[in-house]
């Protein structure tokens, strides 16, 4: 981000907004941070990012909806995404509509996927296009103020979590394992379900 700026800023916001999780809450609010040490501009980090996320979301809208269902089944397993999440998105899109939309955008983990069964539900692109574009700006809004105003303790802050960076880091790297050791035998528990019931 440092060495790229915006370039960087767009495509990782970009790819997160595609169902692949990267945490846009470092991304944006490390951006944050740099437009209070006027390496970049807080507006355009906005704008850039909000950008990045629309053309993600819609990338991701689009597989949905013209790839259907049987496309993210197919290959939705190399995201670690079951029938059961599938299921689980769809609903929520069919009970909330646009507004389940609007507010997922909003919403920790649930934002990266909520475009996907969008498309699947066929919902229209000119009403997801709005919904995702003002969740998105209320989004990277709220976090690159938030970069911006620690921007003065940033320092402090990264060089108290150093030495326990180390520990986190590994802690993290054992939560990610367990995470997808779990998300697998969920995988063939359902495949199981699934091969009882034809």
């Amino acid at each position: 981000m440092s060495s790229w700026g915006y370039a960087a800023l767009f495509i990782l916001t970009a790819i997160e907004s595609c169902c692949i999780p990267l945490p846009s809450e470092i991304t944006v609010g490390y951006a944050g941070v740099l437009s209070a040490e006027h390496h970049l501009q807080i507006v355009a980090v906005i704008l850039v990012a909000t950008a990045g996320e629309l053309l993600g979301s819609v990338a991701a809208w689009a597989i949905g909806r013209y790839g259907g269902r049987p496309l993210v089944e197919r290959y939705g397993k190399y995201l670690l995404l079951t029938q059961h999440d599938l299921d689980r998105a769809e609903r929520w899109v069919n009970h909330r509509g646009e507004w389940g939309i609007l507010v997922g955008r909003m919403v920790p983990l649930v934002r990266i996927f909520i475009s996907l069964p969008a498309g699947i539900a066929e919902m229209k692109p000119l009403k997801f296009g709005i919904c995702s574009l003002v969740g998105s700006l209320v989004w990277i809004t709220a976090l690159a103020t938030i970069g911006y105003s620690l921007a003065s303790s940033w320092q402090r802050i990264a060089h108290d979590f150093q030495a326990a960076g180390y520990v986190l880091g590994a802690l993290a790297v054992l939560a990610i394992a367990g995470g997808v050791w779990h998300r697998l035998r969920q995988m063939r528990a359902e495949k199981v379900v699934e091969g009882a019931h034809r």
